[in-house]
Parts: structure tokens; C-alpha cells; sequence
């Protein structure tokens, strides 16, 4: 009786799994959904990355040695060969509104920066990929429910045994 308990609990029990590689850190973080599309370019001098949302594009420009946001930056772009208007908004930072939202493929991003006496070239690729087809449907498999099917049926038996020496015992005693 004490083996079916001990098998019964064991089998009830949640099995240990490791991830691949044996991780014993938490699972990868999952995107919630597709990333904007962005762009970076750098030089010695200046860093430069820039992030689409629809008409609305918005740029940082930094020193590349310090990270820091460039003051009183100069900054004329090209997308696709066409001049963007840029707004500042904040040190290092700038805005514009496409008049057209670029479609999906690869448009090639040019950047003149002058801060005070330094000025470089900066050219980076801003890459939009098509939307992505919605993921199928998660579908479990056999081998998800196989394991529990099996603590079921070993659970049935168990459960089948005690109640029949139960009954014996009860039988004889009367």
C-alpha cells in the first residue's frame, strides 16, 4: 500500500526540466510585437540612430568617445536621396514628418553633421520589412498530453487497488 502512495505521489509530482543548454536563468524575453524600423550611423566623431513610425521620423545624435547628446548640432539628412526637413527638439535630438512613408526595402540614409569646428559624413540603411505573416495558431501536441494521460491512468490503477484490498479486508472481516 505504501509503494502505490509513494508511486502515486512521485508520479503527481511536477517532473524537473532544464532548458536547452541546462539554463538556470528564466527564458528569453519575447517580443510583444515587430520593432519599429530603425537606422544607425557612426563615425569617430558622432553617432547617429534614427527610428520610423509611420510619417514620423525621430533622430539622436550623440558624440561617439562620450555617448553624450551633441549641443548646437547642424544636421541635414537624405533619405532615399531626398532632403528630410529636420526640427530640433531637444540637444541632440531631432524630429521630421515624411511627406510619404517609405514602403517596404532597403533606403539608403545620408547624414552632414557640424557641431561647432567638427563636421563628418554619416551614411547607415534604414531596413522596413514587409509585415510578417500572423504565427499559427499554438497547438499542443500528443507529447504534451501523453505524460498526463499516463499519471491518469496510473492513478486510475492505483486508486482501482486500494479500493479492491479495501473491500477484501471489509469482506473478510465480516
Amino acid at each position: 500500500m505504501r509503494f502505490l502512495l509513494l508511486t502515486l505521489a512521485l508520479l503527481l509530482a511536477s517532473p524537473a526540466r532544464a532548458d536547452d543548454g541546462h539554463n538556470h536563468g528564466g527564458a528569453e524575453p519575447a517580443a510583444a510585437g515587430p520593432a519599429l524600423p530603425r537606422f544607425a550611423a557612426a563615425s569617430d566623431l558622432f553617432e547617429l540612430v534614427g527610428v520610423l513610425d509611420g510619417h514620423h521620423l525621430r533622430l539622436w545624435l550623440d558624440h561617439a568617445p562620450s555617448n553624450a547628446p551633441v549641443e548646437n548640432a547642424q544636421l541635414a539628412l537624405e533619405l532615399n536621396g531626398q532632403a528630410v526637413a529636420l526640427k530640433p527638439v531637444a540637444a541632440g535630438e531631432f524630429e521630421a514628418e515624411l511627406a510619404t512613408e517609405p514602403g517596404p526595402g532597403t533606403h539608403p540614409v545620408t547624414a552632414t553633421v557640424t557641431a561647432g569646428a567638427d563636421s563628418d559624413l554619416l551614411a547607415g540603411e534604414l531596413d522596413i520589412h514587409a509585415e510578417a505573416a500572423p504565427a499559427a495558431a499554438h497547438a499542443h501536441g500528443w507529447r504534451t498530453w501523453a505524460p498526463w494521460a499516463g499519471g491518469g491512468l496510473v492513478l486510475l490503477l492505483a486508486l482501482t487497488a486500494v479500493f479492491r484490498r479495501r473491500n477484501a479486508k471489509l469482506g473478510a472481516a465480516a
